[in-house]
């Protein structure tokens, strides 16, 4: 961990110096990737910073640092969300938002959030060395707690700013400290009434804009920088359990058994199968599950399983659902056996406006990158702001798509296409 200049050094190496125009500057992004990159830094040279800890919030300032230094006015709100404004020609108008996060997973990667929060404040950095001025009043934000790792539920900070209506059960949660939501606000001069507060009239945000690692490999398949988000999927988890009897392997011929977890492993196939007969957007995953009484020599009797449903259409994501309790029943009734399921959690899908995706493709063919649309499997703060108001999301070119992992990276080239397709994108909303 000796090497300070460990992010940068590789980012430049194969930078293409051409990019750098339009008051974007490539050397700028890499050395505040970099930068970040030491807050947290862990021994695997991967980044540590949870929600509400003490490196979040030391990743925070330095960015509220830069954002002064580039003009903007700085707040944070009583969420922890740390906003900086440049300040619009009409500023009754309602404004432009763009930006993410810098919390990580534990041991996670270096662009995931930051990339998004450098993208925004880099369009902003431009307008400082242009001296552009946009018509609407333009936000960079940075929102806290996405990932969730202190809570194993995220997106704090950005159902904080749209005024999130689970708070009772929020107050419920706990980190591995044993310390609750409300302590840990307490901890970071924050409060549940200053949570409260953070709720923000959406109708003085015309749109937010959202640059994210794409964290899969279509991009790098297709050999693009960036491409066009169409809508991000929105999950749907089942717990479903098969139950049949419990016996001993030895004395059960093969003809008298109700083999839970052998109609389990059937459902998991099948499961597999549906998504391909709803679209290619869909997708079903079958990544946990419990086996009873999970002895060598005992026929199982009972299974336990999770199934994380999701699609970017509401509808046919719905149909999937009921496709999945469909065959979970079917298999129960042909191996003779009992099934009961829970339903989770189910979150909207948020689509995205198809004269959006259009103004983005027209952007990059401006800056020489094929458009490419993609969906988003993943949840990100655009999810929870896009319930109120217009959403658009351009995702980042990943290595082998890996992501939440030291490994995770993206060329700069890449970056800073995505920071110009970003630009001109602002600029055409106004």
């Amino acid at each position: 961990m000796e090497r300070e200049n460990f992010i940068q050094d590789r980012l430049l190496k194969e930078f293409d110096v051409q990019l750098n125009h339009s008051g974007i500057s490539g050397e700028r992004i890499a050395q505040r990737i970099n930068e970040l990159a030491t807050i947290g830094r862990t021994e695997d040279d991967g980044s540590n910073r949870v929600g509400y800890s003490e490196e979040e919030v030391q990743a925070q300032n330095r960015v509220a640092g830069w954002m002064r230094d580039a003009g903007l006015q700085v707040r944070r709100d009583g969420a922890g969300n740390l906003i900086g404004r440049w300040e619009g020609k009409d500023p009754t108008l309602p404004a432009i938002m763009s930006g993410s996060h810098v919390d990580s997973v534990p041991n996670g990667g270096h662009f995931d959030g930051t990339l998004g929060v450098l993208a925004a404040l880099e369009v902003a950095e431009a307008w400082k060395h242009t001296n552009y001025q946009p018509i609407r009043s333009y936000e960079v934000v940075v929102f806290a707690d996405e990932e969730g790792s202190r809570f194993n539920g995220g997106l704090n900070g950005s159902e904080g700013m749209i005024g999130n209506q689970n708070l009772e059960e929020k107050k419920k949660l706990t980190d591995k400290e044993g310390y609750c939501f409300e302590e840990v606000l307490n901890q970071n001069h924050l409060s549940i009434s200053s949570y409260q507060s953070a709720k923000r009239d959406m109708n003085e945000v015309e749109m937010f804009v959202e640059v994210h690692i794409e964290q899969g490999k279509r991009l790098e398949k297709q050999g693009i920088p960036c491409g066009i988000v169409t809508g991000i999927a929105g999950p749907c988890w089942l717990e479903v359990t098969f139950i049949g009897d419990a016996g001993h392997a030895g004395n059960t011929p093969m003809d008298d058994r109700k083999d839970a977890l052998v109609a389990a492993s059937k459902f998991i196939y099948e499961v597999n199968q549906l998504p391909r007969q709803i679209n290619d957007s869909a997708v079903a995953t079958v990544g946990k599950q419990f086996v009873e009484p999970n002895g060598v020599n005992v026929i199982p009797g009972k299974v336990t399983l999770y199934v994380d449903i999701r699609d970017i259409y509401q509808d046919t994501r719905d149909a999937l659902v009921n496709q999945v309790l469909d065959l979970a029943e079917e298999i129960s009734k042909s191996f003779h056996i009992t099934y009961h399921y829970l339903e989770k959690t189910r979150f909207k899908p948020i689509p995205i406006q198809e004269e959006k995706q259009q103004l983005l493709a027209e952007c990059m063919e401006e800056v020489g990158v094929k458009p490419y649309r993609l969906p988003s499997g993943a949840g990100h703060d655009a999810m929870i702001i896009g319930r109120h108001v217009p959403i658009a999301m351009i995702f980042v070119q990943s290595k082998d798509g890996i992501s939440h992992n030291p490994l995770e990276w993206s060329k700069l080239n890449d970056c800073v296409q995505s920071v110009h397709v970003l630009k001109r994108f602002i600029e055409k909303v106004q």
